[in-house]
């Protein structure tokens, strides 16, 4: 009875897990399986090392911060359209009125300006993502293989 040994097994689980995007490498100049195999890893390694970018931070922040002015701005305003009664109330209390409508509207930025920040991440980890598929593919093409899907 034949009985595989667990090193050529290992090697083909790792080699399958590696491949799991399920592409064909055919080389067309005559390279050897070794040659293929280091100039997968290097194309794969330039494809990751080109499309690597810095992540934005402080969308929270900055959606506070738009929404803190912008309530307190729209205080301002809804004040302003009843003058005779905005006239008569006292300082203070225009401008804790103030000051609230700025901490509502900023908590409702930072929600937004969250948001919106996952939705730019997510949208660069797509782009990132194409961006090194194509890095890779052309890498390889260009070392004298074709990549067929």
């Amino acid at each position: 009875m034949n009985r595989l040994t667990p090193i050529p097994l290992l090697i083909a689980v790792a080699l399958c897990a590696t491949q799991a995007s399920a592409e064909s490498v055919v080389p067309l100049k005559g390279q050897t399986s070794q040659q293929t195999q280091i100039d997968i890893n290097d194309c794969h390694s330039i494809a990751s090392t080109s499309t690597t970018s810095t992540p934005q931070a402080g969308g929270r922040l900055k959606g506070a911060a738009v929404g803190a002015a912008a309530g307190a701005a729209g205080a301002q305003v809804r004040g302003r359209q009843h003058d005779e009664l905005y006239e008569r109330v006292d300082d203070d209390r225009k401008q804790d009125y103030r000051q609230n409508r700025a901490k509502e509207t900023a908590a409702a930025g930072a929600v937004i300006g969250g948001s919106r920040q996952r939705q730019e991440r997510r949208a660069q980890g797509k782009n990132e993502a194409a961006a090194s598929s194509s890095a890779y593919t052309g890498c390889l093409q260009g070392r004298g293989y074709q990549i067929t899907p």
